[in-house]
């Protein structure tokens, strides 16, 4: 029984594009494959011609032999170019490169991209954390500090490529730098990652006897760090090019840097917002007056007190808190009121004080108040 076209097979003209020949197929790969036909006993041999076809039309050079020769060219006696074309056609068995190469195409990019022998030798560095711990005062003022990083840097014995002398990794010959070897189980390819180089598609001849074959050498570096003004715990500051060095003259990682602010035994800090409790003299609160207060730059601002101003009180100074990081702006300076009692009395002083409780409750009207609230409150429960 003669051949079935192929292109009649895959429904496509002839001189269809690539793209279209693999369109086609995946259509028909996944419209008649026996798994969606378990009543026809025709599907599996319908299946096979389909695979058939495209593993042929795929392959430019087979594809050649087929336009000119038909058929022919894979049954022999058309000559070396037909008997070479054949026995690559031939070389998997039936259709399992060619839906190998599908698999790839459909699930390919789900799984991050198989690309053949693409980047495999050469590796990308890991990224690097370091933690750094700066006071508040570097917060406001941004500094310029140097840090000392362990890691991995390039080896200079072999400029990064691994191999004795600096030569280049070669085509490794066991998956013929896939980075994957195939093998058939059945009616499947299975995949696995080559033994010989472990996936990368390349080795090394002769490894560099400093990086043992690696490309990189462990080594500390000092580097110096940028902390702007108005960073915040968490922070984070990327210096690229700076983590790990790649493998085999591969792309190093990054670097990132978390800030952390250690706490201040002056201000707390919310957001731009800074925060600072003074004790006042309970002289100062009842009759008014002045007070100097610091602030976060190192200076010092004087400021009036109310008189009659209770603990608790904020007074806020406007544009003396956190700089706002790359926009220029400040935060505030809340000053809180702690009213302090006095202690270690003199006996004169205890006299005064007496005096002054017995001339009456009208200066405690905050007092009176709540007493008389505990009062109707008392009063309240007994009745």
């Amino acid at each position: 029984m003669a051949k079935r076209d192929y292109y009649e097979t895959l429904g496509v003209k002839r001189g269809a594009t690539e793209a279209e020949l693999k369109q086609a197929y995946r259509k028909l790969a996944r419209d008649m494959h026996p798994d969606r036909h378990k009543d026809d006993p025709t599907a599996a041999e319908k299946f096979k011609a389909v695979n058939e076809a495209y593993d042929v039309l795929k392959d430019p050079e087979k594809k050649a032999a087929y336009d000119q020769f038909g058929h022919a060219a894979f049954e022999g006696g058309m000559g070396a170019a037909a008997a070479g074309a054949r026995a690559r056609a031939q070389q998997n068995g039936d259709f399992s490169s060619a839906f190998s190469d599908v698999f790839d195409d459909l699930f390919g990019d789900f799984m991050g991209g198989r690309g053949r022998g693409q980047g495999r030798a050469q590796s990308r560095g890991s990224d690097l954390r370091y933690n750094l711990r700066i006071s508040l005062e570097d917060a406001f003022l941004g500094k310029e500090t140097t840090i000392t990083v362990p890691g991995s840097s390039a080896c200079d014995s072999c400029n990064g490529t691994g191999a004795d002398g600096g030569a280049e990794p070669v085509t490794c010959p066991t998956c013929a730098g896939l980075g994957k070897v195939r093998a058939q189980q059945g009616f499947f390819t299975i995949e696995r990652t080559c033994p010989t180089c472990g996936g990368r598609g390349q080795t090394i001849k002769n490894p560099c006897r400093t990086c043992q074959g690696q490309g990189r050498v462990a080594k500390e570096r000092t580097l110096s760090v940028r902390i702007p003004e108005g960073v915040e715990n968490g922070t984070r500051i990327r210096l690229a090019g700076e983590g790990e060095a790649g493998r085999r003259g591969g792309p190093p990682g990054d670097l990132y840097i978390f800030l952390e602010i250690a706490d201040h035994p002056i201000f707390t800090r919310e957001g731009m917002d800074l925060f600072c409790r003074i004790p006042v003299p309970m002289t100062t609160a009842a009759l008014g007056g002045e007070i100097e207060a610091p602030t976060i730059d190192g200076g010092r601002t004087r400021v009036k007190i109310p008189a009659g101003s209770q603990s608790g009180k904020q007074l806020r100074l406007r544009a003396k808190g956190m700089p706002q990081l790359r926009g220029g702006r400040f935060g505030d300076l809340y000053l809180e009121l702690a009213v302090e009692t006095p202690v270690n009395l003199t006996a004169h002083q205890k006299e005064l004080l007496q005096l002054f409780e017995e001339a009456g409750k009208e200066n405690s009207p905050e007092t009176a108040d709540f007493f008389t609230r505990v009062k109707n409150f008392w009063g309240g429960m007994t009745g």
